[in-house]
């Protein structure tokens, strides 16, 4: 009977046994909340990136049109420019033809 444990070292041990499954039990619930919680962000950081390859989209697209806008511009400006530059040069033309008598 040398293994024979005493009534009072089994409560003892039952009651450590008992408080180190509450601190599990605890600890358990802490690491569900934080796996929790990791889901949830790791949810938001995906919805985020979506949002963000989008709006880089959009500004693609608007610096594409804005692209355009400004070549209309500058088509306009040389359009404007050429019929001035004819204009003057018939205009030059016609000075002299006149003034040789044609």
């Amino acid at each position: 009977m040398e293994n024979v444990i005493s009534r009072e070292e089994h409560e003892e041990f039952a009651r450590r046994m008992e408080d180190e499954h509450k601190r599990i039990s605890h600890r358990l619930t802490d690491l569900e909340e934080t796996v929790r919680q990791i889901g949830q962000l790791t949810a938001s950081v995906e919805k985020l990136a979506v949002s963000v390859e989008s709006m880089a989209k959009t500004q693609t697209r608007q610096g594409e049109r804005l692209e355009e806008l400004e070549s209309r511009d500058g088509e306009m400006w040389r359009k404007v420019t050429g019929y001035v530059i004819t204009a003057v040069i018939g205009i030059v033309v016609g000075y002299i033809f006149t003034q040789i008598g044609m």
